[in-house]
């Protein structure tokens, strides 16, 4: 299953999710200039679980150098479709993470599940010397966080089967719970890591994930936090707006509803709404005039129900302004 993308929108734009983004592509070519040395350089700032419990291997590492892997190892990948794959799923679920948590909350709750999801690894490989790198950990934790969140989202999911794209709308919680129950299959039939990969990390990340997004949570908002938010909060709504109207078998009309910001509703804008009838969606350009308010109707004509009599009625899309 390969997430695309969720219905979920959020209020400001991510910039911490963008920069751990941003900084994983940064590293990710640092790796690619280590040529010769690679193998020393992930040994270096990978999470080898032998460096710690060995004392022979540990006398090699500085205190630091010992603290640093610890972070360190969630920034390196194991190759291109390795940090495409982390980096997608990440822009996927770490910006409504981030929108609820906030800013500075989200910086340290994405560090400190992938410390968590590291030392999960370690405790059940605790004599390999094989490093573990990726961000998949600090990325499950991610997921585990929204599995609580948005339980009910959508998750748009692509589904090769026999080479023929099938593309299918899952809710968040049972694509995430297939994916948990996955890394537990995988986990058993591997004794925690085969292929390269560390399935307890993963687990242990997503566990933590959720412990850690209902202590953070309970902390308020810290100036910082609000002040950023002014400068991130989205001016726009989604372009594109799935509507589904309502109507009666009496009432040839349907009625709906649109969402705007208040930018919008003092400059105008235009949405692309969807509107599902069975096994169709149909698309329609919507102009929102400048200066509209709360509760105003936009009239769409000839979009409403078909009658016996061979009218057809209207579409009307009631103004929801929000913050």
């Amino acid at each position: 299953m390969i997430p695309l993308r969720d219905t979920t929108p959020t209020r400001n734009y991510p910039i911490v999710n963008t920069t751990i983004i941003g900084i994983n592509v940064v590293v990710y070519f640092i790796q690619l200039l280590q040529s010769a040395e690679i193998d020393k350089f992930i040994y270096i700032y990978g999470l080898v679980p032998a460096r710690y419990s060995v004392p022979q291997i540990a006398q090699y590492f500085t205190t630091g150098q010992q603290v640093f892997s610890l972070v360190s190892f969630m920034f390196l990948h194991g190759g291109f479709w390795h940090i495409l794959g982390n980096m997608w799923s990440l822009y996927i679920f770490g910006d409504n993470v981030e929108d609820r948590l906030g800013p500075i909350r989200y910086a340290l709750f994405y560090l400190l599940c992938g410390i968590a999801s590291g030392l999960s690894h370690m405790m059940l490989n605790l004599h390999s010397n094989l490093p573990t790198i990726g961000a998949s950990g600090a990325i499950a934790g991610v997921m585990g966080a929204y599995f609580l969140l948005h339980p009910r989202s959508k998750i748009l999911t692509l589904i090769p089967i026999f080479f023929i794209p099938y593309f299918i709308n899952i809710p968040a919680f049972v694509f995430l719970g297939l994916w948990f129950l996955l890394q537990f299959i995988n986990a058993a039939g591997s004794q925690g890591l085969g292929g390269g990969i560390a399935w307890w990390a993963h687990i242990g990340g997503f566990i933590f994930g959720m412990l850690f997004l209902k202590l953070f949570s309970l902390l308020p908002d810290t100036g910082a936090s609000n002040r950023l938010r002014q400068f991130t909060a989205k001016k726009k709504t989604p372009r594109l707006q799935v509507i589904r109207p309502a109507g009666s078998g009496n009432d040839q009309h349907l009625y709906g509803l649109i969402k705007i910001t208040p930018y919008e509703a003092a400059k105008g804008t235009r949405k692309l709404v969807n509107i599902p009838r069975g096994f169709q969606k149909k698309m329609f350009n919507v102009k929102v005039p400048a200066g509209i308010q709360e509760g105003n109707v936009l009239r769409l004509k000839g979009l409403g129900q078909g009658m016996r009599s061979g009218e057809i009625g209207d579409l009307y899309l009631k103004i929801t302004i929000e913050d």
